[in-house]
């Protein structure tokens, strides 16, 4: 049996089905079998590499094998692999959920894990339905989302996604969703600024609870960037509003920072920046360094009253397999020393400033618009392109050592916090290439 590259992409394509993926396009776009990652690259089986600049789809913060969190997972393998959370407990779990509750200055806490991000979705929409009715408010039943939202592809999270490409072939099975306006900066009409936009979404917002707050139990908004709707960043005055109006209405707050969460945004937490909280924020990506599956739900404390009762049918009683897995659990812990210890959130600053200069030619490239960056995301838009510009792009990427995946016309940098000086300028230089090798492809 062979062990190269060709080898493992034709057993894969028989016997696994990708995700995200019309397969028949590996037909024409190539299928990349990766042998081993170190640090901010993954190598194929011929020993071709790859710079991971999408962090492998955004969950990966210090390159890949760090030795850090390689040694705690082997510190951790060596006494509990797992146990059932229902009736037990044990440390890393514990560990996890004080540490992360700390970090919110303990507004938010009693932690619930699952696995993926979508099912973390899933439990804060359970939480907030049963919250209402439990409290005797069981009218309230509707959730808000905003325009081109994202937030995963189950059942209950794909309800309050509004992208068409994933939602609309399952539209008998989803429940109703109100939606509202995204506070995209990018909506700017002539002469207004971001804030602008911010409050012209919000007041969109404020009608809706003004004729329908009565029914509805929460909106989810992934707070300052919606990444799947092309990195639609906005201004952090929106939350603030959005927070007001929740609290005038009696409606949660729910923050999904499956994605943004973690520093990608510059703060730990994106909210942060607008100095408030949700009642409830989802995490996952990641929270884990890219390890591991692991998700959670942090939600107030009024929130996990409402369920404590001798009264089972009051209780949350949703669970998976895997919840709190204490592999998982000590990778996560391993990911929060390397962002004490390392000063990670300071030297990300530096690092993100230094991305924004060497990407900077492209801001005036005629088929590029809007570049923009919070933290350690960075997206442009290209101008006048085809349906399959994502496709070519990607292709034309991995023939130049990068792992570059744009969404649609958008092209995002999302690295991981590990990038040292050489690699950035490699990444902006490359990042410049292929897009022009692209463009001169249609």
């Amino acid at each position: 049996m062979t062990n190269n590259t060709s080898d493992w992409v034709a057993r894969s394509l028989k016997s696994v089905w990708h995700p995200c993926t019309q397969m028949q396009h590996h037909e024409t776009v190539p299928l990349i079998p990766v042998s081993h990652g170190r640090g901010a690259w993954l190598y194929d089986h011929d020993g071709r590499r790859y710079l991971d600049a999408i962090s492998s789809w955004w969950v990966n913060l210090f390159g890949h094998a760090n030795p850090r969190i390689n040694a705690a997972l082997r510190d951790q393998l060596d006494m509990l692999e797992h146990a059932m959370l229902a009736g037990f407990t044990h440390e890393p779990v514990i560990r996890l959920s004080e540490r992360l509750s700390a970090l919110t200055g303990g507004v938010l806490g009693h932690a619930f894990y699952a696995s993926d991000g979508a099912s973390a979705v899933e439990i804060a929409l359970k939480m907030s339905f049963h919250a209402w009715r439990n409290a005797g408010r069981g009218e309230k039943q509707e959730f808000v989302c905003l325009q081109g939202s994202y937030h995963g592809e189950t059942i209950g999270a794909l309800a309050v996604t509004d992208v068409a490409l994933f939602k609309d072939a399952y539209g008998p099975l989803l429940r109703a969703t109100q939606t509202v306006m995204s506070p995209d900066a990018r909506q700017a009409r002539d002469g207004e600024t971001a804030q602008d936009v911010a409050r012209r979404a919000a007041a969109d917002v404020q009608r809706l609870f003004e004729a329908k707050a009565d029914k509805i139990a929460a909106i989810i908004i992934e707070p300052l960037v919606q990444c799947a709707a092309g990195m639609a960043m906005h201004d952090p005055l929106y939350l603030q509003l959005v927070r007001e109006l929740c609290d005038k209405h009696a409606v949660h707050l729910i923050f999904d920072e499956i994605a943004v969460g973690c520093g990608r945004t510059g703060t730990f937490f994106a909210c942060e920046q607008a100095g408030i909280w949700p009642d409830f924020v989802t995490l996952s990506k990641g929270i884990s360094g890219g390890y591991l599956p692991l998700s959670l739900v942090l939600t107030r404390d009024e929130i996990y009253q409402a369920f404590y009762s001798a009264d089972i049918t009051r209780g949350f009683l949703h669970s998976h397999s895997y919840t709190g897995n204490p592999l998982a659990c000590r990778a996560a812990l391993a990911t929060l020393d390397i962002f004490e210890e390392d000063g990670v959130l300071e030297a990300n600053r530096g690092r993100a400033g230094k991305l924004a200069a060497a990407m900077a030619p492209l801001a005036d490239h005629p088929r590029a618009s809007n570049m923009r960056q919070r933290g350690m995301i960075l997206a442009f838009d290209a101008v006048g392109v085809d349906k399959a510009f994502s496709r070519r792009f990607f292709a034309n990427a991995t023939r130049n050592e990068l792992l570059l995946r744009p969404i649609g016309a958008t092209v995002y940098l999302m690295p991981p916090y590990i990038l040292d000086d050489e690699e950035i300028a490699g990444l902006a230089a490359r990042t410049q290439a292929v897009f022009e090798q692209t463009l001169a492809e249609a």
